[in-house]
């Protein structure tokens, strides 16, 4: 097992290592610059079809465009967004947050192009549902010869679903729940795995109705949590963006319980961990917006680009300078106890509560989006007869996760999310003169000369 743990760990330091951020960044750069800016210029019309599409008027599709993009945020508002913001400032420093940031301007593009070629290359399953995401724009615009590599897409999301979709989430509100209200694994487990079931059991519909209805409140909530504990630091925060900006450039030296950091290190983690956090370029979301009644892929583009300002943007951002400005990360804590001890200094008694609650909605909701997202892939694979088995399974490993030691699942997963946002990316980069064209040719008929 140390073997095998040791090889996953030489693994891991690869594909997470410069040439995968190289490439997330460079990919995420190169659609921003041959999309001239549109995802940052375009972010006031990608709100108002988010709020026109919250009834479906048009277009083939199961769900509607609102509600693909709640789906969306199911899944990657999570554990990243609490623990791996917190980790990435332990371990890199408060200028992590700033490339977190970079990470998520540029992903924007990356999360549109994604929606957009799999509105464009969707198929139609079995059952009548609207299937899609990177394996199918694999396969059907980039030919049956790179079929393969949709294939490899699918083994891998399969895959890392169990770890970092379902397993590392039942344990992370196992954990919160336990530290904080004393409530044991086991009853969380169970618990988790029962109300799973009950919105698996509707598919796609009633995961995108219960996401549609939960995201929106839990994210309020715990960003407007966090807006107060910014207001009671309101005079921190200069000193704070300066101390993000500053040691994203430069080196930072131990202080407090902080081991101090190299500028490699802000780069690499919050890169890393803001990947994790808004998926642009894991190939993830893309799967819930082929879902989206709609008929046109551009239109749904510019409303799955607001995952990431969402996800990165507001609610990461509202997590990392809560931690930089109570001064909690310079107290050797780390993950979700990190973020628990910022909101608890400045909300004695019940700030480390407000985390905890927070952190069990984002991991129920994300268990719940990944399930999908894991399904669809399982169905590339295996066909529609594999669906079932697959629930039974998702919802089997719940309670298996909560109460185990998931040290080695947890590497595991992570090594096959950037494993999957491989193949991802080769087919954004050779597919992107049809997302140009199609993003110029929408505009132009909008009139808004683009």
């Amino acid at each position: 097992m140390e073997t095998l743990s040791d090889l996953i760990k030489g693994l891991n330091g690869i594909v997470w290592g410069p040439l995968m951020l190289a490439l997330i960044l460079g990919a995420g750069l190169y659609l921003t610059g041959g999309l001239k800016g549109m995802p940052l210029r375009k972010l006031g019309y990608g709100f108002r079809m988010l709020w026109r599409g919250r009834v479906a008027k048009g277009g083939a599709g199961d769900i509607t465009p609102f509600n693909a993009l709640m789906t969306s945020l199911s899944a990657t508002i999570g554990t990243g967004n609490i623990a791996g913001v917190a980790t990435a400032i332990f371990l890199g420093g408060p200028g992590a947050l700033f490339w977190m940031w970079c990470t998520a301007l540029v992903g924007m593009a990356t999360k549109y192009a994604e929606a957009v070629l799999a509105v464009r290359y969707r198929e139609v399953d079995a059952n009548g549902d609207h299937i899609g995401g990177p394996m199918f724009y694999i396969k059907n615009g980039l030919g049956k010869r790179w079929a393969w590599l949709g294939g490899a897409f699918a083994v891998f999301g399969a895959l890392a679903g169990f770890g970092i979709g379902n397993t590392v989430q039942a344990n992370s509100v196992a954990d919160a729940l336990n530290s904080n209200f004393g409530v044991p694994h086991i009853a969380t487990g169970i618990t988790l795995a029962i109300l799973a079931a009950l919105v698996l059991i509707g598919g796609i519909r009633r995961i995108a109705e219960v996401a549609g209805k939960l995201v929106p409140f839990m994210a309020a909530a715990y960003v407007l949590a966090g807006l107060v504990v910014l207001v009671m630091y309101a005079s921190e925060i200069p000193a704070a963006i300066a101390l993000i900006v500053q040691h994203a450039f430069t080196p930072i030296a131990a202080t407090g319980g902080f081991a101090g950091a190299a500028v490699w290190a802000a780069i690499r983690f919050g890169v890393a961990r803001g990947i994790f956090s808004n998926e642009a370029g894991l190939g993830s979301a893309p799967i819930a917006h082929a879902a989206a009644k709609t008929d046109n892929p551009v239109r749904q583009g510019t409303i799955a680009m607001l995952g990431t300002f969402i996800d990165t943007l507001i609610v990461c951002s509202i997590t990392g300078l809560a931690i930089v400005v109570t001064g909690a990360w310079t107290s050797g804590e780390t993950g979700a106890a990190l973020s628990a001890h910022a909101f608890e200094t400045a909300l004695p008694g019940f700030g480390a509560h407000i985390v905890s609650i927070g952190l069990s909605l984002f991991a129920f909701t994300t268990l719940l989006g990944w399930s999908f997202y894991g399904e669809k892939c399982v169905e590339y694979l295996f066909g529609v007869k594999s669906i079932l088995p697959f629930r039974v399974l998702w919802i089997l490993a719940v309670p298996v996760g909560a109460m185990a030691n998931l040290g080695f699942i947890w590497l595991v997963a992570d090594t096959l999310n950037a494993l999957m946002a491989i193949p991802n990316l080769i087919a954004l980069l050779l597919l992107s003169p049809v997302v140009f064209s199609l993003t110029r040719e929408y505009f132009q008929a909008e009139g808004s000369g683009d």
